[in-house]
């Protein structure tokens, strides 16, 4: 396979995909093609439309680390006060352990209280969110569905309008 590195590190998402779209073609299909260190939901469906198949970054476990989740309707930051009284899962359509056994407001009360568990929660659902992701847009393709799959996604990720 081939992995792109180089890329992610200062320059517009738009020059990125310029790129994308100049390398990918030049690639033989039947090879893999890893792009390393980009990992944001909205960079990953991108690539994906221009021939990317694998991916790995640190903004799961990062952000995770940091109290940062990932859904598809608001950035959310469980390190924040406002959470201490919210006793909603991170995200409500996630079925993911962290989602379906504990509340915004506990895992910030682990942050505050200076435990890893908040840490590996968050790791958790962000994790289980990407590896979702991408089994939606493999079954898009499968289906010769991606391009109304990527339409849908870039148009309403983080609006909370996005359906499966």
């Amino acid at each position: 396979g081939y992995g792109i590195g180089g890329l992610s590190v200062g320059e517009s998402h738009d020059d990125m995909y310029r790129i994308l779209d100049s390398l990918c073609p030049e690639m033989p299909k039947n090879k893999p093609r890893y792009l390393m260190g980009v990992g944001f939901p909205t960079n990953l469906v991108e690539s994906v439309a221009r021939g990317v198949d694998m991916f790995d970054c640190t903004i799961p476990t990062r952000n995770g680390r940091n109290g940062g989740v990932l859904s598809r309707f608001e950035k959310l930051n469980l390190k924040n006060k406002s959470f201490a009284r919210d006793f909603t899962p991170i995200d409500s359509t996630c079925d993911c352990y962290a989602c379906r056994n504990y509340t915004r407001a506990y895992i910030r009360h682990l942050y505050t209280a200076g435990e890893i568990l908040a840490s590996r929660l968050c790791t958790w659902h962000n994790l289980h969110f990407l590896v979702n992701l991408m089994k939606e847009a493999r079954i898009a393709i499968i289906e010769g569905e991606f391009p109304a799959f990527r339409s849908n996604f870039m148009e309403h990720f983080m609006e909370g309008q996005y359906t499966k």
